[in-house]
């Protein structure tokens, strides 16, 4: 196995957003925030921005973002969207960090159950401690919480295994790790569209004005036919590493 970043490797970064669009829902992808900051992320942040490699081939990845938190709860970003807006901001206003926010980990479906997503997640806190940044953070996305998208996020955060770990996978990962729960992040992602914008990104009908249960989607989707808008707030979890 071999870790590299972006910049070590340009020319792999096709086969390795291959491995992100599929472990994602296509509506993930049209989030205002990140088209607008993306490109500065890339710029300011590549060093938190790495790959795994398995014989030369992308197998897994994952980014992250330094931004200035004070460590406590309530100073937390709302989420994924606003940790990328403190962190660029805090950049170009000349802010100093204290905390990678690690924002996406993905491992290619051929090496699941592997450690992968694990290897990732040493690797950006290594980073970040190498740099000298006192907190590791993460704004979840539980893989199974589309399951239960009718249920908050503190609740499905509270429900537990016999062993007192999360029912989630993802979430027990980084519980395995050290990581603790901090609180929901209530608005982390804000996603709009047309309704024939969300019935291509669902792949779903959506007839009458209502919320809806949407594949993939952790909460209701909110349609508004007369408006011709469809509207998601995604709630995720932040959690800090040891």
């Amino acid at each position: 196995m071999e870790i590299v970043t972006h910049t070590d490797r340009p020319e792999l970064h096709e086969a390795a957003a291959v491995v992100f669009h599929e472990r994602w829902p296509e509506f993930i992808f049209h989030d205002d925030v990140p088209k607008r900051y993306m490109g500065r992320v890339k710029e300011h942040f590549a060093r938190y921005d790495v790959m795994v490699l398995d014989e030369g081939s992308v197998v897994a990845g994952g980014w992250g973002v330094p931004m200035a938190w004070d460590g406590t709860v309530d100073n937390l970003p709302s989420g994924y969207d606003d940790a990328l807006v403190r962190a660029v901001d805090g950049r170009e206003a000349g802010v100093e960090p204290t905390t990678l926010s690690i924002m996406a980990v993905a491992v290619s479906s051929s090496h699941d159950k592997r450690g992968m997503a694990g290897v990732v997640l040493e690797e950006l806190a290594r980073r970040a401690h190498r740099d000298g940044l006192a907190h590791v953070v993460a704004p979840l996305r539980p893989t199974w919480k589309h399951r239960y998208p009718m249920v908050s996020m503190t609740e499905y955060a509270g429900w537990t295994r016999r062993d007192g770990l999360s029912i989630d996978p993802w979430i027990r990962t980084h519980q395995r790790m050290g990581a603790r729960v901090l609180r929901p992040a209530p608005r982390s992602m804000v996603i709009e569209g047309t309704v024939a914008e969300w019935e291509s990104w669902a792949d779903m009908m959506f007839p009458v004005t209502r919320e809806y249960v949407v594949p993939g989607a952790l909460n209701l989707v909110l349609i508004d036919r007369e408006r011709d808008r469809g509207v998601y707030v995604e709630e995720n979890l932040w959690v800090q590493h040891s």
